[in-house]
Parts: C-alpha cells; sequence; structure tokens
C-alpha cells in the first residue's frame, strides 16, 4: 500500500520535558505504525527545539508546548487533515503553569470540539474500563456522580463498543461504596443514584448491570462476563486496568467527533531523557487509531502483542 493511501493519524509528543519526545520518534519509526499508518508528528521536531527543554523540569514552557501541539492536531483532525490523532502524555501541573484551565486530556478535547457529553475508556482485550468522573478530587465524586452523568456515560459505552468488535456490549456499573453500599448500610449514593441510572438505561436497550461491587466486577470482565466495566472515579477503574494490561491498554475518548486515543502512562519525568523508556504503549495507541480509522478494526485484530517494542 503505498503511503498515500494509508490512513494519517497525527501523534503529539506530550509534555517535551517528559518521555514524550524520545517514545513518539521510536513509534512512529517503528514497522508495526509505518505499516498501518503515515503517522504525523505535532510538538518540538528539531534536536534544537527539544534541547530547549531540560528533561524531568516542570515548566510553563513545556506546559505550553504540549498545549500547542493539542490545539494544532485536533485542529486538523477537525478539517480533516488526519483521520486520527494520538496523544503524547502531558503534565498537568506544567499545563496549570502554562495558564491552561484544563486538567487533561479528556477536558481539553471536549472544550477544543464542542462536545460535552464524552468518556475516559482504556481498551484491552483483557479488560476495558469507561470512567464515569475524571480529573477531580475524590471528595467531590459524590456531587458529580448524578443519575444524567452515569446514564451518559452507559449509553456512549453502549454505542461505541460496536466500533471496537464487540456487537452487543455486556456492561457493568462498579459501585461507588463498598459492596455497592450493602442496601444503604454504605452509604447511600448506590441507591439514590446508580440502581435508577442502570434501569433508565436497561428499559432504553442497554444491556447492563450494577451497581456491582467494585472489588470482584473487575476480574468478572477479565474472565468474559462483561465487556466493559463502568467505574465511578478514576483510581477506581485505573487501578484494575494498569494492573491487568499495563503498557497494552490504549486510553481512547469516547463521543468525539474525531478519533484520540492515547498511551496507558504519564510522563515519567524521572527516566526522561536517560533512553530507557518502552514506546509499546504508543505503538498500541497508534496501531488501534489506525483500525479504527480505516474501520477495520475487530477484537482479533485487536490484539496487541505483548512485549515488542524496543526500550528507547
Amino acid at each position: 500500500m503505498e503511503v498515500r493511501n494509508r490512513v494519517r493519524v497525527g501523534v503529539t509528543m506530550g509534555d517535551p520535558a517528559g518521555i514524550g519526545p524520545e517514545i513518539a520518534l521510536a513509534a512512529i519509526a517503528n514497522r508495526r505504525v509505518t505499516s498501518v499508518c503515515q503517522p504525523v508528528l505535532y510538538g518540538p521536531k528539531s534536536s534544537s527545539e527539544r534541547a530547549c527543554f531540560s528533561p524531568g523540569v516542570l515548566s510553563a514552557a513545556a506546559g505550553l508546548a504540549a498545549l500547542e501541539a493539542i490545539e494544532k492536531a485536533v485542529a486538523d483532525a477537525l478539517a480533516g487533515r488526519l483521520d486520527a490523532i494520538v496523544t503524547g502524555p502531558i503534565n498537568k501541573q506544567a499545563l496549570d503553569l502554562a495558564g491552561s484551565v484544563w486538567r487533561g486530556h479528556t477536558e481539553l478535547l471536549s472544550h477544543l470540539t464542542g462536545v460535552e457529553d464524552v468518556a475516559m475508556m482504556f481498551y484491552s482485550p483483557r479488560l476495558s474500563v469507561i470512567l464515569a468522573t475524571v480529573h477531580v478530587p475524590l471528595s467531590a465524586v459524590p456531587q458529580l456522580l448524578t443519575q444524567s452523568r452515569v446514564e451518559t456515560v452507559v449509553l456512549l459505552a453502549a454505542a461505541e463498543l460496536p466500533r471496537f468488535g464487540v456487537e452487543k456490549p455486556r456492561l457493568a456499573v462498579a459501585g461507588l461504596n463498598p459492596h455497592a453500599g450493602e442496601g444503604g448500610l454504605f452509604g447511600q449514593e448506590d441507591l439514590d443514584v446508580l440502581v435508577p441510572a442502570v434501569k433508565s438505561v436497561r428499559e432504553r436497550g442497554v444491556n447492563v448491570v450494577g451497581p456491582l461491587p467494585a472489588d470482584t466486577v473487575f476480574r468478572q470482565a477479565i474472565d468474559g462476563r462483561y465487556d466493559a466495566v463502568i467505574a465511578c472515579y478514576h483510581d477506581q477503574g485505573l487501578i484494575p486496568i494498569k494492573m491487568a494490561a499495563f503498557g497494552e491498554a490504549v486510553n481512547v475518548t469516547l463521543g468525539l467527533p474525531i478519533i484520540r486515543t492515547s498511551v496507558d502512562h504519564g510522563t515519567a519525568f524521572d527516566i526522561a531523557g536517560k533512553g530507557v523508556a518502552d514506546e509499546t504503549s504508543l505503538i498500541n495507541a497508534v496501531e488501534l487509531a489506525a483500525k479504527l480509522a480505516g474501520r477495520s478494526f475487530s477484537m482479533s485484530e485487536g490484539r496487541f502483542p505483548s512485549g515488542n517494542g524496543q526500550p528507547h
């Protein structure tokens, strides 16, 4: 297949003081990437531009560079110049220093594309998790976990999972409280919010159950009982997915008018510039974005090789 016929996938480097530039440069040169798409790099491209940022050093300049790369890639995707985008890891403190009010990719992408109803999903063949709330303090979760929000996330999951080869998604909602509230003994949110939300979307034809105790539902999903789990808050969902599929899972934003995937890890300031960062997660993210853009995705195609990325 000639390059001009391949899907074009924009790859942002993320925070240039982190491992983003290292893994981005390694990934776009990897045959697993070049065989499925034409990668287009966003961020400081030349070595002299990258040399302006000290590895592992937090700065407003690095945050601004990461932000500008995302904005440019999204603009190109919306204009049809890209078929998908893949984002490298960003540092939320650096974004804050740069004056951004957005605390993560999900919120920023929602703003840039003008879409309110979005959700963060971590996809892997072993386990897929969708988050009902994202980058917020744990104390704020009960207020943000409304019936409307839960319904929106479940409906997004049901609508978008067929793109990943899951024709009739079987979904489970994890309880917020221990034992899913134990009938109200450990909190009312499960009874007052999650139960009616699940009932409402079931009445609309969605195959979903819950709330189920979070200490067992992720194991049940890994064993094949459910295709995805809706988690109530960030760490409830990310701890099991990173235990089960770290480096293999791909971060996908559901509900956007563009295809966006990302890595399942952060900027890793502690190893930035040391030549030991592993680009496997970014390669997986590019492969998935290319398959989604090419509309040729199936569950068998989605099974990423394990540990094939070479350290860089």
